[in-house]
């Protein structure tokens, strides 16, 4: 499974990320988020850090750990967990544009036992547009926070 989605933020890109790479507070920007525990800090940067997060999906409280694989300041990061035998993939993505930004939420689910694969092949059409909305739900979360924060006027 393989789902992305986007949303346009009139911001800069180094306002946007100080949102999406705030990881510790993203349970006051994100309303989906219940929870969020910090596992493991790096020393500087993104890459490294660890997180528990408990969210509401597909109607239920779901609670994963996850960490940052990659990370680029001002432009993506990349992020990993595994659950219910399957590895999953997320990226937030900055792409500036003239007086505005667009954030790209990918995420990619690939199962690692027969079982998984076997579920995923079922169930796959409706967990892709529940996912599409959550995607969407917590990437306007993001964008109210952005311009909430900078005082930002979108008139």
């Amino acid at each position: 499974m393989n789902v992305q989605q986007s949303i346009i933020i009139p911001a800069t890109k180094e306002q946007v990320w100080r949102v999406i790479s705030d990881i510790r507070h993203a349970h006051q920007h994100i309303s989906a988020i219940k929870s969020l525990v910090i596992i493991e800090q790096p020393k500087e940067g993104l890459k490294g850090l660890k997180w528990q997060e408990t969210r509401t999906m597909f109607g239920k409280d779901a609670t994963e750990t996850m960490w940052i694989t990659e990370s680029q300041t001002n432009s993506l990061y990349k992020t990993k967990a595994q659950s219910h035998s399957c590895d999953y993939y997320s990226e937030m993505k900055i792409i500036e544009g003239q007086e505005q930004c667009e954030l790209i939420m990918g995420f990619t689910g690939v199962p690692q036992s027969l079982f998984a694969k076997i579920m995923g092949k079922l169930m796959s059409r409706f967990m892709t547009e529940q996912l599409k909305k959550t995607m969407q739900a917590d990437l306007k979360d993001i964008k109210s926070a952005v311009l909430a924060i900078h005082n930002l006027n979108t008139e």
